[in-house]
């Protein structure tokens, strides 16, 4: 892709020296004739052509977060639930309100 992008600069950069250089031509002419035939059409084919790379990425990311967001999940209910057990082996209840001391189970 990048090969047709560099052909079309630089049959843009010969058109705009050629309308530089012209008798009737301007250097104002040639900036305009580069501008709207070379790097706007040239931004926007790259820009489109990148859409699906783009996209690509995005959704990789997002797939990453969420097998992250799982991982942290299970590790969590993992560690709650082994801190329960202690607890339940202590003879304590899990669930107390913060400041209070644990209650005995009968």
């Amino acid at each position: 892709m990048y090969l047709v992008v560099i052909a079309w600069i630089y049959v843009v950069l010969m058109m705009s020296i050629a309308e530089a250089t012209n008798t009737t031509g301007t250097l104002l002419g040639a900036l305009v004739t580069f501008v709207l035939y070379g790097v706007g059409p040239v931004a926007l084919v790259v820009y489109l052509m990148g859409a699906p790379a783009r996209n690509k990425a995005i959704k990789k990311r997002r797939a990453e977060e969420l097998a992250q967001q799982a991982a942290t999940a299970t590790a969590t209910a993992t560690a709650a639930g082994a801190g329960a057990g202690a607890a339940a082996e202590a003879g304590t209840s899990p669930q107390h309100e913060p400041g209070e001391a644990p209650q005995k189970t009968p």
